[in-house]
């Protein structure tokens, strides 16, 4: 399938946490507002990120045998800018309006893990492939976040594509806020050599879709059950053209191994 230039091109835009306070180019296309209740298997990265803003991105809970395992983007975590994680994060699940009590609703983030492939000395578009990260959460009154809310089933790669995808996350840059949950959905697409480069190879495309800043790490499900809020967890957020073109990271088979780490 031929997407067009601009999926040959490098996409770059949404590979940055957002930041309440900076601005960044307006959406293009849009993406609709959830509406029919909070998702409790997806929520927000929220952290003080100085000077009176805070730091954001998506996530979601995954199956795991400690029940207290979120999906983001390793981009998330660390960059070459701030090679450490923040001293403080919290996820909260199904947030909405809720940036004054975000300690008070959420789970503490304890352990930071991302893959031995994410080596932020290194140029951005040659570790894309590594862009996906789990982090470990503290209980709340001797609950685990699986147990209040569920968890999406981790699926790695080969991805199937013969599933629809909808993609959510909490997009920060005009014309939103950061403040409640939004999404794409279409067929599954996984970019091959001759669609894209390198970077973004083996990545899943999804076009007409202009989710922002602040939807990093959001959870690419397919099969998703609206009773259990839950579903089969593809890929994560990772980069966007500006343009109404978003790619999500799939999970390689090694994503595992990292996952029972972040388990332990």
């Amino acid at each position: 399938m031929n997407h067009g230039v601009a999926v040959k091109s490098t996409l770059l835009l949404i590979v940055t946490s957002a930041v309440l306070g900076l601005t960044s180019p307006p959406a293009l296309a849009g993406a609709a507002p959830w509406a029919d209740g909070p998702v409790g298997t997806v929520g927000k990265l929220v952290w003080d990120a100085g000077g009176g803003r805070l730091g954001m991105c998506s996530g979601s809970v995954v199956d795991a045998p400690n029940g207290s395992v979120v999906a983001t983007a390793a981009h998330c975590v660390r960059t070459r800018e701030t090679p450490d994680p923040p001293a403080e994060v919290w996820f909260v699940p199904g947030y909405d309006h809720g940036k004054d009590s975000y300690r008070e609703d959420g789970w503490r983030v304890t352990g930071f893990h991302t893959p031995e492939g994410w080596d932020i000395s290194r140029d951005t578009t040659e570790i894309l492939h590594h862009d996906y990260a789990f982090l470990t959460l503290a209980e709340r009154d001797g609950v685990t976040v699986q147990e209040a809310h569920g968890a999406n089933r981790l699926v790695v790669e080969p991805v199937p594509q013969d599933r629809d995808v909808a993609v959510l996350g909490y997009p920060a840059i005009e014309p939103y806020d950061g403040e409640s949950l939004h999404y794409c959905a279409g067929p599954t697409d996984v970019l091959d050599a001759a669609e894209a480069d390198e970077a973004n190879v083996g990545g899943l495309l999804l076009e007409d879709c202009d989710l922002t800043a602040g939807s990093s790490g959001g959870p690419w499900l397919q099969d998703f059950d609206a009773e259990t809020g839950g579903g089969a967890l593809v890929a994560v957020m990772s980069v966007g053209s500006g343009e109404g073109q978003v790619v999500g990271r799939p999970f390689p088979a090694e994503a595992a191994d990292l996952l029972a780490a972040a388990s332990e």
